[in-house]
C-alpha cells in the first residue's frame, strides 16, 4: 500500500485548482494512503458497501448520491476549491436515508474537510479539517477516526438534554419576571418570542448571530436591550432591517407587535447563560410539554419529572395515520418501478409519455400525503402533532428521493403545518403547541436538506383553537357541542379525570351541562375522557373522519367507562389496542390502553403488538365477556357498603365513653347505632379499631333520642352537610349519605355475612359479624353458609371476576368488584337459592372452604404469638407469600368447585371463562 506524507499530501493539495469531477477521485484516494486505508476498488471491488458514485445506477444515468460511500461509516460529497459546502451538505441530507443513514456525512472542497455527525438521537455536531491541520497529530487522528473509529465523533449529549436544560433556566427566568407582577400569559408570550430567536439564530433565520451580539453588546444595560429588542421585534413581525441587518419576515402571531417586557440583571445573566446552547438541536416532541411546565406556575413542580417520549407517540400515529398511507405507498413504488422500467427502455414520443405517468403516479402519492388533515381536540402542547407532521414529512421524502432514482424530476416538499388541527383550553399549551410545531416543521427541513420556508416563515395557524372540546353553549344558554374540524385522522392523548373526581374539578354547573347533553351516551361519572370517545365515534357515523386513536385511563376497559368501547363496536369497529401499557401523565407513571376505531373498514387488527382477528370492547382478543348478561337469581345478595360522605367514624377512646354511657331517654343502649365499622384496609390488612354513627334509616326525632351519638353528629357532620359540595344530603344530615336500605333488609336475616375489597390485588373474602357496619369500600354478600363462602373463593369465580372488573392502575394495584357487572354476572353451579340441600357436592365446598377459614385464622392470630406479630400478620401479607398449605386449601377448594360444575381439573383459564360464558348466556335465555 501506499504510504503518503502530511506534508507531502498538503504540497501537492495545495497547488491544485481542477475542478470537482476532475480530481475527487485522486484526492480521495491519497487520503487513503495518507492514513494507510484501503481505497475502494482495493477494498470492495464490488462496491456493494464502499465505492465512488454510490448509488449511481439511476434511471437515465446521472450522479450518484454520494462522490464517496462507506456502509456504517460515512457518505462524502466533493465541491471544487472555495465551492458553497453548505449546499453540498444539504444534498447529503436528502440522500442519507438512500446510503443507509451513515454516522458521518462529509463534505469537501480538497481544502477543507467538514465533518458532520449524524448518529441517532445525539446532538449534531460538526468538526473542521483544513489542510494545515493535518500536520497536527489531532489533526490526524480525526483523519484516522473518519475512516476507522466514526464513534469517536459521538457526543453524549442529546436532544432531550438540551430540551430539559434549556426549560430550566426559561423556567428561572419565568419565576423572575412574575415577582414583578407581569401578567403570566404576557409574560409566556414573551418568553415563547425569546425562546423562538434563540431557535431562528441557531439555525441561521436570523442573520450573522444577530440576537447573541445584541446580548453581549447590552448584558449590563437592560433597559437598553429592551429598547433594541423591541425594534428587533419589529423587524420580525413584518420584515426589514434591524442595523445593517436584513431580518425575514416571521409573523405568525408569534410576532405580531413588539411589546418587550422588561428584564433586571439577574434575567439578563440567565439569559445569557441559556443563550450559549445549541437551539438547532433541541427535541420537537418534548419542547412543549417541558415548556408548559417551565412557564405554567400550576405546574412547574413537573420540571424534572418524566414526559411522553416520541416512541410512545407513535404507537398511536403509525397504525392511526401512517399505516393505511405506507400500505399505499407500497403499491406506488411497485407500480412507479414498473412504468421507470418501461421509461428507461423507451425512446422518443413513448418514452416522454411515460415520463409523465411516472411523474403523475408518485406526485399524486405525494399530494395525498400533503392532504391528509390531522386533529388532536385535546392537544396540549403539540406533540402529538410534531410527531405526526414529522412522519408524514418523512413519507413525502421518501417519494421525493424515489422521483428523482427514477428520473421523475424533483419537488419541494408541500405536507404542511397546516394540515394539523388542534383544540386545546390552556392558554399556555394552546401558544407552545403552535411554536412546536413550526419549530418542529423548519428544524426537519433544515436536517433533510430542504433549506427553510419562504416568507413569512410563520404562518398564522388559525386550525389551532383555543377553545373547550365539549361543550359549548348556544345563543339562549343551553349546553350545546362545539364543532369539530372535519379531518382525515383524529390522535391524541384527552385529560384522565376519575368519575367521582369530575364535579370537584370541574364545578357542579360544567357537569351537569355536560351530563345532560351527553345523556344516553356517556354514562354519568365515566371518566372524562370517556367523551372525546364519543365524540370521535359520533365524528366516525357522520363521516367527517375516517380513522381515530387516542388514549385512556385503562380502566375504560371495563364498568360503565366500557360503554363507550361497545357503542364504538356498535358503529364501526376497533383495530388496534394496548390494553394496559406504562405511560406517563402530567409527569407522573400511569397505566393507560391506547385505542385505534374506525367506521370499520380497516381489516388488520393488532392487540399489544400481535396480529389478532378481533378486538373485543374489553380490549381483548379472545373470549368476549362483555355482552354477558345479568342473572336475575343473582339479584340483592351483593351490595357496596354504605357511604358516609361526612365524619361519621370514631376513634376507639370516644366510642367507648359513649357505649359505657346510660341508658337514652328511649330507654335504648348506644350500641344500638354505635358500631365498629370495617373498610378494606380493616378486611384484608390491620384492624384499625374504627367505629361509627350508623343511624340507619331513623327519622331525625328517634335519632335525636340517642344523645351522646347524636350531639357528635350534630357537632361534627352539620357543618358539612351545610357545605355547597354536600348540601343535597341535607335533608338527612343526621344519616349516611348512601345507607344502602336494600342491604340491610338482606343482612338482616343472617347471623354473619361475607366480605371483599371492592379494590384488591388479591380476591379474598372474610367472615364479618352482624354488627360490624362495612362501608363504601368493600362488597357485602348477604349470605351466611360455607358453601356459598367456597365458591366465591375458588378460582374460577376470581377468574371471572378479573375479567368483569377492572384494573385500577397496574395489576399490582388490583382490580375492582362490582355488584353488578362481577357479580351479578356470575353462573354459579346452581342458581342461588336452588342448591341441592345434602347434596354431597355442596358438602365438599362447605367443608373445604371451612377448612380453609380455619387455616388461616390460626395463620394471623397464633395462640402463643405476641401482639406484636399478630399486629404484622395480615390477610394480604399471606396472599402475597401463598404457602404451600394456603395454596393447597386452595386447590382443594378449587377441586371441589370444579366437581359441582361436573367439569374436570385441567381446564385451562380461557376453557373454564368459556364454559362460564356459555353457562351465562344459557341462564339469561340465549340460544347457543
Amino acid at each position: 500500500m501506499t504510504i503518503l506524507t502530511p506534508q507531502a499530501f498538503i504540497n501537492k493539495w495545495r497547488a491544485v485548482t481542477v475542478k470537482e469531477r476532475s480530481g475527487y477521485q485522486e484526492h480521495f484516494i491519497d487520503l487513503c494512503h495518507l492514513v494507510a486505508h484501503p481505497t475502494p476498488l482495493e477494498d470492495d471491488p464490488k462496491g456493494t458497501r464502499y465505492s465512488f458514485e454510490a448509488g449511481a445506477g439511476k434511471q437515465r444515468g446521472g450522479k450518484g448520491w454520494a462522490d464517496v460511500w462507506k456502509r456504517g461509516f460515512f457518505a462524502w460529497e466533493y465541491k471544487g476549491k472555495h465551492a458553497n459546502l453548505d449546499r453540498a451538505y444539504q444534498q447529503l441530507l436528502q440522500y442519507r436515508e438512500s446510503l443507509h443513514n451513515p454516522p458521518l456525512l462529509v463534505v469537501c472542497d480538497m481544502e477543507t474537510i467538514q465533518i458532520h455527525t449524524n448518529f441517532t438521537n445525539t446532538v449534531k455536531r460538526v468538526f473542521h479539517l483544513r489542510l494545515n491541520d493535518l500536520l497536527k497529530p489531532e489533526g490526524m487522528q480525526a483523519l484516522r477516526n473518519l475512516f476507522f473509529n466514526p464513534e469517536a465523533f459521538r457526543t453524549d449529549q442529546t436532544p432531550e438534554l438540551v430540551t430539559q436544560r434549556a426549560a430550566r433556566e426559561f423556567a428561572e427566568i419565568a419565576t423572575l419576571m412574575r415577582r414583578y407582577g407581569h401578567d403570566p400569559q404576557r409574560t409566556a408570550h414573551f418568553l415563547i418570542r425569546l425562546l423562538f430567536c434563540l431557535f431562528a439564530e441557531d439555525v441561521g433565520l436570523l442573520p450573522d448571530q444577530v440576537f447573541s451580539k445584541l446580548l453581549r453588546a447590552t448584558r449590563n444595560r437592560a433597559a437598553i436591550f429592551t429598547t433594541q429588542l423591541a425594534q428587533l421585534f419589529g423587524a420580525m413581525r413584518q420584515g426589514g432591517f434591524f442595523g445593517a441587518d436584513e431580518i425575514p419576515h416571521f409573523d405568525g402571531h408569534l410576532f405580531d407587535d413588539a411589546e418587550v417586557l422588561p428584564l433586571d440583571s439577574e434575567s439578563m445573566a440567565l439569559l445569557q447563560r441559556v443563550r450559549e446552547l445549541d437551539w438547532s438541536n433541541i427535541e420537537p416532541s418534548i419542547l412543549g410539554t417541558l415548556f408548559e411546565r417551565s412557564l405554567d406556575p400550576t405546574k412547574r413542580s413537573q420540571l424534572g419529572a418524566h414526559y411522553t417520549s416520541r416512541d410512545d407517540i407513535l404507537l398511536i400515529i403509525e397504525p392511526v395515520l401512517m399505516a393505511p398511507l405506507r400500505r399505499r405507498w407500497a403499491e406506488v413504488q411497485q407500480q412507479a418501478r414498473t412504468l421507470a422500467t418501461a421509461y428507461e427502455q423507451a425512446k422518443g414520443s413513448a418514452a416522454k409519455r411515460l415520463q409523465g405517468e411516472l411523474q403523475q403516479v408518485l406526485q399524486g402519492f405525494a399530494d395525498t400525503v400533503a392532504a391528509m388533515r390531522v386533529l388532536d381536540p385535546a392537544c396540549g402542547s403539540g406533540n402529538f402533532l410534531y410527531v405526526a407532521l414529522k412522519q408524514l414529512l418523512d413519507l413525502e421524502k421518501e417519494v421525493i428521493i424515489l422521483a428523482q432514482e427514477l428520473g421523475a424530476g424533483s419537488f419541494f416538499p408541500s405536507v404542511s403545518p397546516e394540515q394539523l388541527y388542534g383544540l386545546e383550553i390552556n392558554e399556555y399549551a394552546y401558544e407552545l403547541a403552535q411554536i412546536t410545531v413550526w419549530i418542529g416543521y423548519i428544524q426537519w427541513l433544515r436536517d433533510n436538506g430542504f433549506g427553510t420556508p419562504k416568507p413569512p416563515i410563520l404562518k398564522p395557524l388559525n386550525t389551532i383553537q383555543r377553545m373547550d372540546a365539549l361543550l359549548a353553549y348556544d345563543a339562549a344558554g343551553q349546553p350545546v357541542e362545539p364543532p369539530w374540524p372535519e379531518v382525515e385522522v383524529i390522535v391524541g392523548n384527552p385529560p384522565f379525570l376519575g368519575g367521582n373526581k369530575i364535579r370537584k374539578e370541574l364545578g357542579d354547573a360544567h357537569i351537569d351541562a355536560l351530563f345532560k347533553l351527553y345523556a344516553g351516551r356517556v354514562p354519568a361519572f365515566a371518566d372524562l375522557v370517556c367523551y372525546w370517545f364519543e365524540r370521535a365515534r359520533a365524528m366516525l357515523e357522520a363521516c367527517t373522519t375516517q380513522r381515530v386513536g387516542l388514549l385512556a385511563t385503562q380502566a375504560i376497559r371495563g364498568g360503565a367507562n366500557r360503554k363507550v368501547l361497545e357503542r364504538i363496536k356498535e358503529s364501526g369497529d376497533i383495530f388496534m389496542a394496548w390494553g394496559d401499557r406504562k405511560w406517563v401523565l402530567e409527569g407522573a407513571a400511569v397505566r393507560v390502553s391506547l385505542v385505534g376505531f374506525d367506521a370499520g373498514n380497516e381489516q388488520e387488527r393488532s392487540l399489544d403488538g400481535s396480529a389478532v382477528q378481533t378486538i373485543n370492547a374489553d380490549l381483548r382478543a379472545a373470549l368476549d365477556l362483555t355482552h354477558v348478561h345479568h342473572l336475575p337469581e343473582n339479584r340483592a345478595i351483593c351490595f357496596m357498603g354504605p357511604s358516609a360522605k361526612a365524619p361519621f367514624d370514631l376513634d376507639a377512646e370516644t366510642a367507648m365513653q359513649m357505649l359505657r354511657a346510660p341508658l337514652n331517654p328511649n330507654g335504648r343502649p348506644n350500641t344500638d347505632v354505635v358500631r365498629p365499622v370495617a373498610s378494606a384496609v380493616d378486611l384484608v390488612q390491620q384492624q384499625r379499631g374504627k367505629w361509627t354513627i350508623d343511624f340507619g334509616l331513623l327519622p331525625e326525632d328517634e335519632a335525636a333520642l340517642y344523645e351522646a351519638p347524636f350531639e357528635y353528629v350534630r357537632t361534627h357532620v352539620y357543618p358539612v352537610r351545610m357545605q355547597a359540595s354536600r348540601v343535597k344530603y341535607a335533608g338527612n344530615w343526621w344519616q349516611y349519605a348512601r345507607p344502602r336500605v336494600e342491604m340491610r333488609e338482606a343482612l338482616r336475616k343472617h347471623q354473619r355475612y361475607i366480605a371483599t375489597p371492592g379494590v384488591a390485588k388479591h380476591r379474598i373474602f372474610v367472615w364479618v359479624q352482624p354488627e360490624v357496619l362495612c362501608n363504601q369500600g368493600t362488597l357485602v354478600f348477604a349470605r351466611s353458609d360455607d358453601y356459598f363462602f367456597g365458591v366465591l373463593h375458588a378460582r374460577i369465580h376470581e377468574l371471572w371476576a378479573r375479567r368483569t372488573g377492572t384494573q385500577v392502575r397496574d395489576a399490582e394495584s388490583g382490580f375492582r368488584y362490582t355488584p353488578t357487572t362481577t357479580f351479578e354476572t356470575f353462573p354459579f353451579p346452581w342458581p342461588p337459592g336452588q342448591e341441592p340441600p345434602g347434596d354431597p357436592l355442596v358438602a365438599a365446598i362447605a367443608a373445604a372452604a371451612q377448612r380453609l377459614v380455619e387455616l388461616r385464622d390460626k395463620w394471623l392470630r397464633p395462640p402463643d404469638a405476641d401482639a406484636a406479630t399478630r399486629k404484622a400478620r395480615t390477610l394480604t401479607k399471606l396472599y402475597n407469600q401463598r404457602p404451600a398449605w394456603l395454596d393447597k386449601a386452595h386447590r382443594d377448594l378449587d377441586a371441589a368447585v370444579l366437581a359441582a360444575y361436573g367439569w374436570p381439573n385441567t381446564l385451562s383459564d380461557e376453557e373454564l371463562l368459556a364454559r362460564l360464558l356459555a353457562l351465562n348466556l344459557a341462564r339469561g335465555g340465549v340460544q347457543l
